[in-house]
């Protein structure tokens, strides 16, 4: 069993610093019945012996939209989390590390917005989610939600349900992770993380609407833009998939990882000389560094 805190570990709630083995919150709480919660998952790097956050502000900014958009009565704002976030590191003694805020609801047992929200930030070391190996996907049963079923934009605990039954299934057949399609048989996006694939010099990636256009996909998007690289973001069927050249996946856990094969079938494109390759390189300095980047605005 993975172990994700010490003795030691110190995490933040509802305004106190208290030892992660001592949180306690309500049994009752409408997040632990029904998944209403929303949460972020941020990355800091260490850049000349100090903790860098990826992108940070825009995280706990999206957070706070995400909460707005189920009604989750959450009142503190990004800057005040971008402190807490820094200091949770400082206590922990930890530079680089995966950063984890969530907002979840207080006691209820109707299904209604809550009355008040509370708010939670711990930290762990963690490498990349599919470690440095390329990763097996298959297409997994388990669909998309349909957008005018949730909030896709958001970053909803209880979606993540889907992803979970997604993943599973494919790693008890022997892959990596689930390639999941929306409710029109088209391509979504992998279990937890943003999806792309390579065709012709060109990459194409699923336009926004049945996923969840994640902040590290965006990233990319801005290293393309600089470096001239065309990417349409479109519908993308499966049999387009097989007949790329190359694919990769990202996501603030898995960064950028490059995909070996889709339900067993290689891509003819070798990794080292793929786009993708080329973008994992320049998205590990540019988040190692004091990149500047353009900013998406949730608020």
């Amino acid at each position: 069993m993975v172990m994700y805190y010490t003795d030691e570990t110190i995490v933040y709630l509802n305004g106190d610093w208290i030892k992660a083995a001592d949180a306690k919150t309500s049994v009752y709480s409408q997040s632990l019945h029904y998944g209403m919660s929303v949460f972020e998952g941020i990355r800091s790097y260490e850049i000349d012996g100090k903790a860098h956050l990826f992108r940070g502000k825009e995280h706990m900014e999206r957070m706070i939209f995400s909460a707005k958009a189920i009604g989750l009565p959450f009142k503190m704002q990004a800057d005040a989390m971008m402190n807490i976030a820094h200091e949770l590191l400082e206590r922990n003694k930890i530079t680089a590390a995966y950063i984890r805020p969530l907002v979840f609801a207080s006691p209820m047992m109707s299904l209604s917005f809550p009355e008040e929200a509370q708010f939670m930030m711990c930290c762990w070391a963690w490498s990349k989610l599919l470690g440095d190996k390329l990763t097996k996907l298959a297409i997994s049963p388990y669909r998309k939600n349909h957008p005018q079923s949730i909030k896709t934009e958001a970053k909803v605990g209880g979606h993540y349900v889907n992803s979970i039954l997604a993943a599973t299934e494919a790693k008890s057949r022997g892959y990596d992770d689930a390639l999941q399609l929306d409710v029109d048989g088209h391509i979504a996006e992998c279990s937890g993380a943003n999806f792309f694939i390579e065709k012709d010099g060109v990459l194409f990636t699923p336009s926004r609407g049945h996923i969840l256009p994640g902040l590290t996909r965006d990233s990319v998007l801005q290293l393309c833009k600089r470096n001239k690289i065309e990417v349409k973001q479109q519908k993308i069927a499966p049999h387009e998939v097989f007949a790329a050249d190359s694919a990769f996946l990202v996501g603030t856990a898995a960064e950028i990882s490059g995909v070996q094969s889709l339900d067993d079938q290689s891509f003819k494109k070798p990794w080292a000389s793929s786009i993708g390759f080329n973008l994992q390189k320049e998205y590990e300095a540019a988040t190692r560094s004091t990149h500047e980047w353009e900013r998406v605005v949730y608020l």
